[in-house]
């Protein structure tokens, strides 16, 4: 039984490929700049070769948008851009991250991939203890990950090159809060195990 898995938190078309909505703007900017997708991927061959599971954690909601907050400062614009849509190209893993059949699918509906989602059960059913995660944003997603995988007792060590938020600030003081959680690292620097 695998005792670790690598979460790769929401690197969807619709956030970071530079033909999506979000990948014109400020997280474009930061992951170009940053080279997140390329640091993502040296970091998932790296797991693979491990023989680490790999889940793929990812925001959307039906065409309708039932799950979808009204109220949420963060989710409420979304059915008006029309973005994170299941089923529909943008909320696709991005192609560069060569995601296989094997990985696991974990859709989210709210920012934490704890949050009424497959991901407890996942981790329960493969003995996991140890969560490697990066993504965007540094301040949502990683954040809530790290924060509420310490609560549930698992080790968590997150790929600072692996993530951005909309502004190199933003990220940093990100990473600064989650010290005290989880162990950083780098993808060129951490070691599978």
């Amino acid at each position: 039984m695998k005792e670790a898995i690598y979460l790769v938190l929401d690197m969807e078309n619709d956030l970071v490929h530079a033909d999506g909505p979000n990948g014109k703007a400020a997280y474009g900017e930061q992951v170009r700049g940053r080279r997140i997708l390329e640091n993502t991927r040296r970091a998932l061959d790296k797991a693979r070769a491990a023989g680490v599971d790999i889940g793929f954690v990812r925001v959307g909601f039906s065409p309708d948008y039932r799950e979808c907050p009204p109220n949420s400062p963060i989710f409420s614009g979304a059915r008006k851009a029309g973005i994170f849509k299941l089923g529909q190209w943008g909320t696709e893993v991005h192609p560069d991250l060569g995601k296989q059949d094997g990985d696991f699918d974990i859709v989210k509906h709210r920012v934490s991939p704890f949050y009424a989602t497959n991901l407890e059960a996942i981790l329960r059913a493969r003995g996991i203890k140890r969560i490697y995660c990066s993504g965007i944003s540094t301040n949502a997603v990683v954040q809530a990950t790290v924060r509420e995988g310490h609560d549930r007792d698992y080790e968590i060590v997150v790929l600072e090159d692996c993530c951005c938020g909309t502004s190199a600030e933003e990220h940093e003081n990100a990473i600064k809060g989650l010290q005290r959680f989880c162990r950083i690292t780098t993808s060129e620097e951490v070691v599978f195990e």
